[in-house]
């Protein structure tokens, strides 16, 4: 089974280079295949161990280990890992969990939102940095290292998946480029996704190089923060992404003249794009308990790049609650 799926269903984290697997089985035991014994309390009957030493025949190892414990089983559940394709091939009937595992996902228990906001609080004092360091001339891959330093030193450990999402001055997005140095008057797009103990965050915010910013590019800021009191009037439970997608997109025909560059957002966990898509090819119906994005952008010459602005919310009971309310100013 997928760690992450592991991890979310009994709180046991394994390191990327090793294999697990997870054997639920109605009115039988619960069996849990890992490297080594955990030292806290699981919800599952039995816990078997392989030595923990990396090799290139874990998946199989895992598998072997499974099917001993499935040889009376007719119908059996799986995911798309590759312990799973091991054994995939000799079972009968099989029914691929995974959608079923990833809307599961969607509603955060206590743990893992906390989880999740420690991971947030990180791209606070990540931005608050990066108020401190733009100025024309500093090389991307130095804002990248800064800000990954800050990471680690707000999380109090490593991050546990590289650090991502944005990091390019005057364009779109994308990772920082050897040798290339802000300029003034351009937006610098910082997009954040540290990761702590294996839940997400994912927000961004824009930055003036210079803190001078154009007539054009304040106009657009607005009329992108113009976006977020929209969502916050309308989304709760019950409501469609796709039908809050549609009214955003009327607002970018309104005020840019233009349809919507890329996705309105997103949910946010395991994974930094999971359920619910606010996007044209899904209407998922929000849920109580589940964390989502607000990422509006617009790009172009006439912008030097592009503006792009991301919250993160947590469905409640009546309506959304900001995760994100810091500082969205572009100086």
């Amino acid at each position: 089974m997928t760690p992450r799926h592991v991890y979310y269903l009994t709180g046991h984290l394994i390191p990327p280079n090793f294999r697990c697997a997870l054997i639920l089985r109605p009115g039988y035991r619960n069996y849990l295949i890992t490297p080594w014994t955990p030292t806290q309390t699981l919800p599952v009957d039995e816990i078997l161990t392989y030595p923990p030493m990396v090799r290139l025949d874990l998946p199989q190892t895992v598998a072997s280990m499974t099917l001993k414990l499935l040889v009376d089983s007719t119908r059996i559940g799986y995911d798309t890992s590759d312990v799973a394709c091991c054994f995939l091939s000799q079972l009968t009937r099989p029914i691929n969990i995974d959608l079923t595992l990833q809307q599961m996902r969607r509603i955060k228990d206590p743990d893992e939102l906390s989880l999740i906001q420690h991971a947030i609080h990180a791209t606070e004092s990540m931005y608050q940095k990066a108020r401190q360091i733009i100025e024309p001339g500093i090389p991307e891959l130095e804002v990248y290292n800064q800000l990954h330093k800050t990471a680690v030193e707000t999380l109090g450990e490593p991050m546990t998946a590289l650090l991502g999402n944005d990091f390019a001055c005057g364009s779109g997005g994308g990772m920082p480029r050897p040798g290339r140095k802000a300029q003034t008057g351009e937006i610098y797009i910082l997009d954040l996704g540290p990761a702590y103990r294996g839940y997400f965050a994912d927000n961004c915010r824009a930055f003036s190089v210079g803190k001078t910013p154009s007539d054009a590019q304040l106009k657009a800021w607005q009329n992108l923060m113009d976006v977020f009191p929209i969502i916050e009037s309308l989304a709760r439970p019950g409501v469609s992404t796709s039908d809050l997608f549609q009214t955003v997109e009327d607002h970018f025909n309104t005020h840019f003249g233009r349809n919507q560059f890329h996705h309105l957002g997103h949910g946010v966990g395991l994974v930094p794009h999971e359920y619910p898509f606010l996007k044209t090819d899904h209407n998922d119906i929000l849920a109580e308990g589940e964390i989502f994005t607000i990422e509006p952008g617009v790009y172009g010459a006439e912008l030097q790049g592009g503006i792009r602005l991301e919250n993160q919310y947590l469905v409640t009971t009546t309506g959304v609650k900001n995760l994100t309310p810091f500082p969205m100013e572009l100086t």
